[in-house]
């Protein structure tokens, strides 16, 4: 917010919303728009990194699953679903940042 916008004036953020706040962050970071649905598998992803560190079939829909393989393609995860998976660095912090203005940053 720069010193001369107003609470009132900034976009307000609602729990998981893919606002062009969000976006122009996703943009920064990865490089391209998000969806989302890519937004909303987050943080399932970090649960899933932070515990098991696998993701569970019956819990992900094939359009997440679809994002899970462009993901791996561009070396933020590694490994298949249902088995043991792998997460880079970049990505749990490109993830742990777009959830923090996603869910949880709303001033």
């Amino acid at each position: 917010m720069t010193p001369k916008m107003t609470k009132a004036m900034k976009e307000k953020q609602g729990r998981g919303q893919l606002t062009a706040r969000v976006q122009n962050k996703a943009m920064l970071l990865m490089g391209r728009v998000i969806t989302a649905v890519e937004l909303r598998l987050m943080p399932y992803i970090q649960f899933a990194m932070v515990n098991e560190q696998r993701i569970q079939p019956d819990k992900i829909s094939s359009e997440e699953r679809t994002i899970l393989s462009q993901w791996r393609k561009e070396g933020y995860l590694d490994g298949s679903v249902g088995d043991r998976m792998t997460i880079s660095e970049e990505f749990w912090n490109i993830i742990c940042t777009l959830i923090m203005l996603a869910y949880v940053d709303r001033d």
